[in-house]
């Protein structure tokens, strides 16, 4: 039977009946991480099984998907690669991360655009990458990690991961809000559009993989739509001859961070890009995940970028957007339709529901780490975990609702050192280590059969020292980095990789000598 894209097998766990009190899961070779039982209330748990029985509620956590249970190939399903990442970052999120190449680091048009397209790319394909792992292995990105990292050390990167998928979620919230409350001339308050993109991407991110796929399918239209009527309507005030704001060496520096920090968008969905292929056949080609992944990424980023560093053009020779900076970049955005009148704040409001596209993937991939970081955390239902992120980032959004430019230059950049890191790591032992070792997919939660993790956990905090370094915040800058430029410039993603590049393999060597795995 052909299985649409959208369409995801029956869960195990789901056609089992489970019982959250006495879960335990194995490994296929017969190796058991047995959940000591606990007691359940029996009105709790029928309560969870009536849930987890509802139809499109996916029941799955981070078990693997077993060939047998993944979807048919098909061309629509392989489509839908590029289309969900077209989808998720056809958003105002990214699109405000555009305008800080003017309106942040003093750039011209040129110079920003340039630094966004080429960061993009790069950023980009190391995503491709990490996803390529998905259909291979039939295991969550967290769970592939300990593959590279140990059982144990890839705790960390998944708790980081977790903090990072929960950021996004306090951004996109923070930017649907400031949206629709530009929309509605402040009568709306930041903290009710906050309250909407919450409750939307919990109900979608609950249910799981199979309603994602569907949204995410046909949520990209309406926003490609209106994106295209806002270059119409603020086209005519974007300034492309617009020079640099800044000379000699904060030209270098600048340029250095806006791609440094343009790289870190894409690069921030590395550490969850398997998640949402483990229902691939196994034989799925890697050039073809490659191919589709890089392809969404890349067109979804370059387009909205290029639109926000637009707008920022504009700021400098247009009043009325030059004052609408200045309330918060939703309410920029929303000036970019204002020669549309009540047409242009119908618009607004698409925009902003936009960023619930955005936010569901890293909702989903969150939660999923709970269960990543211990046996207890699997033994609580994927759909209560999402319950936990939606609350700790609509918290945090609703706390720093009016603080957004900060959190953009300190925690994208921040959060996209530990990730690179993280998959130089990856690199070097997929292509040094593992055409002699190989990969047994069965082993994924069997500590005995997976790398010790030394040197991997060694290799990732030294890089962490070349990261801290080289980084350029506003509130810390870096020995190395500020000889750059003169004012400083972030290359700490560069020292970083450069670093833990250099350790790991001979760590690596010594650990396979003396463990044998």
């Amino acid at each position: 039977m052909h299985h649409p894209a959208t369409q995801v097998p029956a869960d195990i766990e789901k056609t089992a009946g489970l019982d959250i009190s006495s879960k335990s899961t194995s490994s296929e070779n017969g190796s058991s991480d047995r959940v000591a039982p606990i007691h359940v209330p029996p009105k709790l748990s029928k309560w969870n099984q009536r849930i987890e029985g509802l139809a499109g509620l996916e029941a799955r956590g981070i078990t693997r998907v077993l060939p047998e249970e993944r979807q048919k190939a098909s061309i629509i399903g392989y489509v839908q690669m590029a289309i969900l990442w077209f989808s998720a970052n056809v958003s105002a999120n990214n699109l405000a991360v555009g305008t800080l190449g003017p309106l942040l680091f003093g750039l011209g048009f040129l110079d920003s655009a340039m630094c966004a397209v080429f960061g993009i790319m790069v950023g980009s394909a190391v995503t491709a990458y990490m996803s390529t792992w998905g259909a291979q292995s039939g295991n969550r990105t967290m769970i592939v990690a300990r593959y590279f990292m140990g059982y144990w050390p890839a705790k960390l990167a998944c708790i980081l991961n977790m903090i990072l998928m929960i950021g996004y979620g306090t951004i996109d919230c923070i930017i649907g809000g400031q949206i629709l409350s530009a929309v509605s001339g402040g009568g709306m308050s930041i903290l009710v559009g906050i309250v909407i993109v919450a409750l939307v991407s919990w109900l979608v991110a609950a249910f799981g993989m199979a309603i994602f796929h569907v949204y995410e399918r046909y949520a990209w239209i309406p926003q490609i739509i209106v994106l295209f009527i806002l270059i119409g309507s603020a086209g005519p005030s974007f300034n492309a001859s617009l020079p640099n704001a800044v000379e000699g060496g904060a030209v270098t520096a600048g340029r250095l961070s806006f791609f440094s920090l343009q790289l870190s968008v894409p690069v921030s969905w590395a550490a969850a890009s398997s998640d949402f292929y483990v229902y691939y056949p196994e034989s799925t080609k890697k050039w073809v995940v490659f191919l589709m992944t890089f392809s969404g990424l890349t067109f979804s980023f370059c387009f909205v970028n290029l639109i926000g560093v637009g707008l920022a053009s504009g700021v400098a020779t247009n009043a009325a957007w030059d004052a609408a900076n200045h309330v918060s970049s939703g309410a920029l955005i929303v000036a970019g339709f204002d020669g549309l009148r009540g047409f242009g704040k119908f618009c607004g409001v698409i925009v902003a529901l936009g960023v619930i596209s955005n936010n569901i993937p890293g909702t989903y991939a969150s939660a999923l780490g709970f269960q990543v970081l211990g046996r207890y955390g699997k033994m609580v239902p994927r759909y209560l975990w999402v319950c936990v992120i939606v609350m700790i980032y609509f918290v945090c959004a609703a706390a720093g609702r009016d603080h957004l430019y900060a959190i953009f230059q300190n925690f994208l950049a921040l959060m996209g050192y530990w990730v690179m890191i993280f998959v130089s790591i990856v690199l070097e032992e997929h292509l040094i280590f593992r055409p002699r070792l190989g990969f047994d997919w069965t082993a994924w939660e069997d500590k005995k059969r997976l790398p010790v993790g030394i040197a991997a956990l060694v290799a990732f905090l030294v890089g962490w020292v070349g990261a801290i370094i080289g980084m350029a915040q506003t509130w810390y800058i870096g020995p190395v980095a500020h000889n750059v430029g003169g004012i400083g410039a972030d290359i700490g993603t560069w020292l970083g990789i450069a670093f833990s590049l250099v350790l790991f393999p001979p760590l690596r060597y010594l650990e396979l000598k003396k463990f044998g795995r």
